[in-house]
């Protein structure tokens, strides 16, 4: 269990460093993203995102527990 959570961690770590650069290939302003911005406020919620990241990886574990 926990080399699990490491993992899943460094995973996060990763996700984090790597989104400027992920960003610039599209994902995060996908259709069902929502984005309110007010006076010195700006919230995110990336719907459309998450779900297509876990289609995509629930698509490559399903292909790998083949």
């Amino acid at each position: 269990m926990s080399r699990t959570l490491i993992i899943f961690g460094l995973v996060l770590v990763a996700a984090g460093l790597l989104w400027p650069f992920i960003a610039k290939l599209g994902l995060g302003r996908l259709p069902g993203d929502i984005v309110i911005e007010r006076e010195n406020f700006t919230y995110y919620l990336p719907l459309g995102t998450s779900l297509l990241v876990s289609a995509v990886l629930s698509l490559i574990f399903w292909l790998i527990s083949r």
